[in-house]
């Protein structure tokens, strides 16, 4: 994990507070969505696929504060579309760096050259750079070649500014250990903090569903890397026990009001990723109305295949607050792998589907 120690405490801090007040559900990372127009069609992307009018739409500057203050989360993830389209985003984020949340802009840089003098260095200012991998790889997950190296020279720019700089990287079909290591070492000699790394969602309205990878396969991928990882001194901006999760080592269920979100809709239900089950009109509602015994890898064949950051990241904290020794354990040894997998957690839908009355539902074949 490689994160400032400023934003550590900070966050320890609110932990701890919700802990002390008997808060069972907490968020710990608003994912600010204020549009979802892009200037990229990635073959895995379930966020542009909408008609005109609602690519067109936009939080305003106070929708967007007002969301951070509802909210309370001491972290503040900036998704899209592509935010640097929005052109009120540099007061949104002036806003949110004023009320000292920690605020992550994520980009594929293609504008960032000619936005960046719109923003200044702050220990609460990070720029979440997307990379999927090395030029080949990168430019095939985004569909337009020269994006990779676009995004290179806007983190060399950013870096070199004295901007708080992360890569965040989608791991998709097709990826291996050694492909992905390879790209671990690459991203070290460009000074960025740290790098996010998760496998792919397969998101209902993506163009293209063959690119995702699942279950015991995005495991032993994850193996394979940290295997190769021991002693290169990679920087991953992730808690110990969702690294110990994606390799197959831990037994999560996912955490969906830990990053809830609010875009152009509302507030959506339950989480970032699932973008069809409605919306509330406040915070409030979202975690009073959303009947949260629905979601999760056992309970919802929408999630079944589920491993992304924004829905573990919360459990693997939580357990970490729980079994501090684990998780102390694990950040010194690095993740498991080894031996047998963690069992994972079984179906309760599967129970459903078997009674089902369309089972009943006597069926008359004619030849």
């Amino acid at each position: 994990m490689s994160v400032p120690l400023r934003q550590q405490i900070a966050v320890g801090s609110y932990l701890i507070k919700q802990k002390l007040k008997g808060v069972k559900k907490y968020p710990l990372v608003l994912m600010l969505e204020p549009l979802f127009r892009c200037n990229l069609a990635c073959a895995g992307c379930g966020k542009i696929d909408y008609p005109d009018d609602i690519l067109d739409k936009r939080l305003t500057v106070q929708e967007c504060l007002d969301a951070v203050d509802e909210c309370g989360a001491p972290m503040v993830s900036i998704p899209g579309g592509e935010p640097l389209i929005h052109k009120e985003m540099p007061q949104i984020v002036a806003g949110i760096i004023a009320r000292k949340k920690f605020v992550y802009l994520c980009t594929n840089a293609l504008l960032l050259r000619k936005r960046i003098d719109d923003y200044q260095p702050s220990p609460y200012l990070t720029f979440s750079i997307h990379l999927d991998g090395m030029r080949e790889r990168h430019d095939a997950s985004v569909c337009q070649e020269g994006v990779f190296d676009i995004a290179v020279e806007a983190i060399k720019l950013a870096v070199g500014k004295g901007f708080r700089v992360t890569v965040n990287c989608t791991l998709f079909q097709g990826e291996t250990a050694e492909e992905v290591a390879e790209f671990l070492d690459y991203v070290k000699t460009l000074g960025v903090e740290a790098v996010t790394i998760a496998p792919g969602f397969s998101y209902e309205r993506a163009p293209n569903q063959d690119v995702f990878i699942k279950g015991e396969e995005v495991k032993n991928l994850f193996r394979g890397i940290f295997k190769l990882g021991k002693g290169r001194d990679w920087k991953l901006n992730h808690s110990s026990l969702y690294l110990d999760f994606l390799a197959g080592n831990q037994s999560y269920d996912c955490t969906p009001w830990g990053n809830p979100t609010r875009n152009v809709f509302g507030w959506q239900k339950p989480c970032y990723l699932l973008a069809d089950e409605g919306n509330a009109a406040s915070f409030q509602d979202l975690m009073q109305d959303t009947p949260w015994d629905k979601y999760g890898t056992s309970k919802n064949p929408k999630c079944a295949n589920c491993m992304a950051h924004c829905g573990y990241e919360a459990t693997a904290v939580e357990d970490t607050l729980t079994n501090p020794l684990k998780a102390l354990w694990v950040s010194l040894r690095g993740p498991k792998t080894t031996g047998p997998l963690a069992a994972e957690k079984q179906p309760q839908y599967a129970k459903n589907l078997k009674k089902s009355p369309l089972s009943e539902i006597p069926v008359k074949i004619e030849l």
